[in-house]
C-alpha cells in the first residue's frame, strides 16, 4: 500500500510545485487536469488494494487507511479530477477577459493542488496531530483562492474565512491536546497517543470527562469547517467571492474532510463514554444547521451564495444522520454525504459558465440559459432537481432513508427536518427556474463549456438513487461497521 499511498499524496504535492513555476503557461489547465488523473488513478488502485487486502498501515504506523477514509479518498480524487477538467476553459475565459493576470492563474493552478494534497493527507493520516496541520493548512490554501480576484469583497470573505476557521481550527487543537492526555498514561509519551488506531483500541479505558469534554472543542472546531451553525458565516460569502472551481472543491470535499474528523472523534468519544453524549450533540448541530439555512435561501440574490447556503443545510442533514446512529443511519449519511459531493460540484460547474455567459453573478440578471445554451441549462435545471431530493436521484433515496429512520427513531425531529427540506425546495426553485426559462439576457461564451463533468456527475447521482453497485454497497456497510 506504501506505493500507492504515496502516489495519492506525492501526485498532487509534485504538481503543486511544478504549477508554481509554470502554471501561468497557456498548458498549465491541461498539466493541472493531467495531475488530477494521475492521483485519481492512484487512488482507484489504492481503493482496489484496500477491499481486497482490508485495512493497512504506512509510513511507520502515521498513516491509516481503511474502507471509511478510503472511501472519501476516492470520492476526493473523483471529484478534484472533474473540477481540474472544468476549470480547464472556465480560468482561461477568467483570464481571456482580464480578470486574472498570469501570476494569478499561476498562484491559482499551483493553490489547486494543494489545496488537494492538504485534504487527502487529512483523510488518509492515522496521527491526530498530523490531521490537524492537515486542515489547517488546507485552510491556509483555500484563503489564497478565495481572494484570488483581489477585489473588495473577495479580500473581505477571505479574512472572515480566515480568522472563523482559524479560531475554529484552535478550539480543534485544543481538543486534540485534551485526547492526547487522556490517552498518554495508557499508551505512552513516544506519540502513540496520538494515532487514531491505538486510541481506538483502548477506548473504553480513557477517561470520559475528558473525552467528552474533547470532542465538545473538536465539534465546535472542525464543525466551523463543515459549515454548522452558528459557525457557518464564512461560508456563503468563500463561495460567492472565489472563482468557481474553489466553490465546487469547497461545497463538494473540504466539508466532508472536516466532518471525517468529526467522525473519527465521535467513534472515540463513543466507547469511552458508552452513551449518547456525541450522538445527541451532533443531532442537534446537524438540525439547526438544516433549520436556519433554508430560511436564508429566499432572501439571496447572488446564485453562488444560494448555492452556498444550501451546502450549510445538506451538512447539516448528514450530520443529523451520523448523530442517529445506527447501520442504516449511518448508511443514508454515507450516502447522502456522496451524492452531495457530485451533484453540488455539477451544479457549480454549470452556474460558474452561467455566470460567465452573463457577466455577474445576480440571480435576477441571469435569464433565458436553456435558449442560449440548452446544455448549461439542463444542467442547472437537473442539477437543482437533483440537489432539492426529487427523484429518483440518489439525494432523494439518502433524504428518504434519513426520513423514515426520524420518523421511527425521533418523531419529533422529522416535521422540523420536512418543513425545512420543504421551504427551501420551494425557494431555490423558484430561483433557478427564472435562470432557466425566459427571454434570454446571456450572452454565448467564447470557447466552449466543460460540461461534461457536470452530466458525469450527474449521472453517476442518477444511477445511485436507481442502482447502488453491489461493491459499493459492501463499500458502505464495512465503512458503517468502522463508525457504529
Amino acid at each position: 500500500m506504501t506505493v500507492e499511498l504515496g502516489c495519492v499524496l506525492g501526485i498532487p504535492l509534485f504538481a503543486a510545485i511544478l504549477l508554481a513555476l509554470v502554471g501561468h503557461w497557456r498548458a498549465a489547465g491541461t498539466i493541472n487536469a493531467v495531475c488530477s488523473l494521475l492521483t485519481l488513478i492512484a487512488a482507484a488502485f489504492l481503493t482496489r488494494r484496500i477491499i481486497a487486502d482490508g485495512s493497512m498501515w504506512a509510513y511507520d504506523m502515521q498513516f491509516f487507511v481503511d474502507p471509511l477514509n478510503v472511501f472519501l479518498i476516492a470520492l476526493t480524487a473523483l471529484v478534484g479530477f472533474t473540477t481540474a477538467l472544468f476549470s480547464r476553459p472556465y480560468m482561461r475565459i477568467e483570464h481571456d477577459y482580464g480578470r486574472l493576470s498570469a501570476g494569478r492563474l499561476r498562484l491559482y493552478h499551483s493553490m489547486f493542488q494543494m489545496f488537494m494534497c492538504t485534504m487527502l493527507t487529512a483523510l488518509s493520516t492515522n496521527n491526530l496531530g498530523i490531521l490537524w496541520v492537515a486542515m489547517e493548512a488546507a485552510t491556509l490554501t483555500t484563503v489564497l483562492l478565495v481572494a484570488l480576484y483581489r477585489t473588495p469583497a473577495g479580500l473581505e470573505a477571505a479574512w472572515k474565512y480566515f480568522i472563523l476557521c482559524g479560531v475554529g481550527i484552535a478550539q480543534a487543537l485544543f481538543g486534540t491536546i485534551l485526547i492526547y492526555f487522556a490517552a498518554e498514561r495508557m499508551l505512552g509519551s513516544e506519540g502513540h497517543a496520538l494515532l487514531w488506531t491505538h486510541l481506538n483500541g483502548v477506548r473504553t479505558l480513557l477517561e470520559p470527562t475528558t473525552l467528552s469534554l474533547a470532542f465538545v472543542f473538536l465539534l465546535v472546531g472542525y464543525g466551523t469547517k463543515t459549515g454548522l451553525v452558528p459557525l457557518h458565516n464564512w461560508l456563503p460569502d468563500a463561495h460567492a467571492e472565489g472563482p468557481t472551481p474553489v466553490s465546487a472543491v469547497l461545497s463538494g470535499l473540504l466539508l466532508n474532510v472536516a466532518l471525517y474528523a468529526i467522525i473519527r472523534g465521535k467513534v472515540l468519544v463513543d466507547g469511552a463514554l458508552g452513551t449518547r453524549f456525541a450522538e445527541n450533540l451532533m443531532m442537534a448541530f446537524g438540525l439547526l444547521t438544516v433549520v436556519v439555512p433554508a430560511f436564508y435561501l429566499s432572501r439571496q440574490r447572488d446564485i453562488k451564495r444560494l448555492f452556498g447556503f444550501s451546502s450549510i443545510e445538506h451538512m447539516g442533514l448528514i450530520t443529523f444522520a451520523f448523530g442517529m446512529g445506527g447501520p442504516v443511519a449511518i448508511f443514508a449519511g454515507l450516502l447522502h454525504m456522496t451524492v452531495h459531493s457530485l451533484t453540488k460540484s455539477a451544479i457549480f460547474f454549470a452556474v460558474g459558465h452561467a455566470a460567465q455567459m452573463a457577466g455577474t453573478q445576480t440571480i435576477e440578471d441571469i435569464r433565458g440559459l436553456l435558449k442560449r445554451s440548452p446544455t448549461i441549462g439542463w444542467g442547472l435545471m437537473l442539477g437543482t432537481l437533483a440537489i432539492l431530493g426529487m427523484p429518483p436521484f440518489g439525494v432523494f433515496a439518502s433524504e428518504f432513508m434519513i426520513l423514515t429512520i426520524a420518523i421511527r427513531q425521533h418523531p419529533w425531529a422529522a416535521p422540523i427536518l420536512l418543513i425545512a427540506l420543504g421551504v427551501a425546495f420551494a425557494a431555490m426553485f423558484h430561483k433557478v427556474q427564472g435562470m432557466v426559462f425566459g427571454e434570454p439576457t446571456v450572452k454565448p461564451l467564447a470557447h466552449n463549456p466543460a460540461l461534461l463533468p457536470v452530466f458525469l456527475h450527474l449521472g453517476l447521482v442518477l444511477m445511485l438513487g436507481l442502482w447502488i453497485p453491489p461493491y459499493l454497497a459492501e463499500w458502505f456497510h464495512q465503512a458503517v461497521a468502522f463508525i457504529g
